[in-house]
C-alpha cells in the first residue's frame, strides 16, 4: 500500500504503530492506554476535596507531599479549603506540614487566613512552624490578626508567637487587626498583653493607624 506524504512523515517521526493509530490505520487493541500517575490523581483528589480518592492514592503509593505545578502541596490545599479530615489523612501518611508553594505560602498560612482553627491547631501540634515568611513577608499570625480569626491568633500566641512581634514595617498584629477593623482580634491581642503604645515605622499607633483606616469600631478598645 502506498503511503500519503504526512503518513511517511508519521513513519519516521512515531514509528509504525504510532503512525498507524494516528492515520486510523491500527485496530483498537493496539491502541494503549497510559498507566494514570498517582501523584496527580492525589493532587486533583485534594483540590476536590474527595477524601476517599485521596486514600486511595495514598494507598497505591502517592507521594503525599507531591505538588503542583505552583508548589501546592495536597495539605496545603485540605488547609486553603478548612478540610480537616483530609489534612488528617494527609498528616498521618507522612505529609510535611511545612512545606511552602513558590510564593511562599505555608499549610499554617493557609489555615489562618481563613480561619480553620481546628487545622491550624493539627498544624501547629504536627510542628508547624510559626516563623516563615511568604513573598509578601507575612507570616501566619499576621494572616490570622488581619483577617481577624481570633481563635487562630489565640492558638498562635499559645504556641509561643510574641504577642507584640514586629514585622514588615514594625506592624505588631495588633496594628494589623485595627487597620482592618477586626474588633475580636484587637479584643484577643489586648487581652493576650499586646502594647498600645507600640509605634510602626511610620510613628503610628495601632490607634491612629486605625482611626486613619476609618476603623472607627475598634477605637473604644484601643483607648478613645
Amino acid at each position: 500500500m502506498r503511503m500519503s506524504g504526512v503518513a511517511a512523515r508519521l513513519f519516521r517521526v512515531v514509528g509504525v504503530a504510532g503512525a498507524a493509530a494516528v492515520v486510523g490505520l491500527a485496530p483498537a487493541r493496539a491502541q494503549v492506554t497510559p498507566n494514570p500517575n498517582l501523584n496527580a490523581q492525589l493532587l486533583v483528589a485534594a483540590r476536590q476535596g474527595d477524601l476517599g480518592r485521596v486514600d486511595s492514592a495514598l494507598a497505591r503509593g502517592a507521594v503525599p507531599d507531591s505538588r503542583n505545578r505552583v508548589g501546592k502541596t495536597a495539605l496545603l490545599m485540605a488547609s486553603e479549603k478548612g478540610d480537616l479530615a483530609l489534612a488528617e489523612s494527609l498528616l498521618r501518611a507522612g505529609a510535611d506540614p511545612n512545606l511552602a508553594a513558590i510564593d511562599g505560602v505555608t499549610p499554617l498560612m493557609a489555615a489562618c487566613y481563613g480561619g480553620h482553627a481546628a487545622i491550624v491547631r493539627r498544624l501547629l501540634a504536627a510542628g508547624a512552624r510559626t516563623d516563615p515568611l511568604d513573598r509578601m513577608k507575612k507570616p501566619a499570625m499576621v494572616y490570622a490578626a488581619g483577617q481577624g480569626h481570633a481563635e487562630a491568633v489565640a492558638l498562635l500566641i499559645d504556641a509561643g508567637v510574641d504577642v507584640d512581634a514586629p514585622y514588615e514595617h514594625r506592624l505588631t498584629p495588633l496594628m494589623w487587626a485595627a487597620g482592618q477593623g477586626q474588633v475580636e482580634a484587637v479584643r484577643l491581642l489586648l487581652s493576650r498583653g499586646a502594647h498600645t503604645d507600640l509605634r510602626d515605622d511610620r510613628g503610628l499607633t495601632a490607634r491612629e493607624i486605625a482611626r486613619g483606616a476609618g476603623q472607627l469600631a475598634v477605637l473604644p478598645l484601643l483607648g478613645g
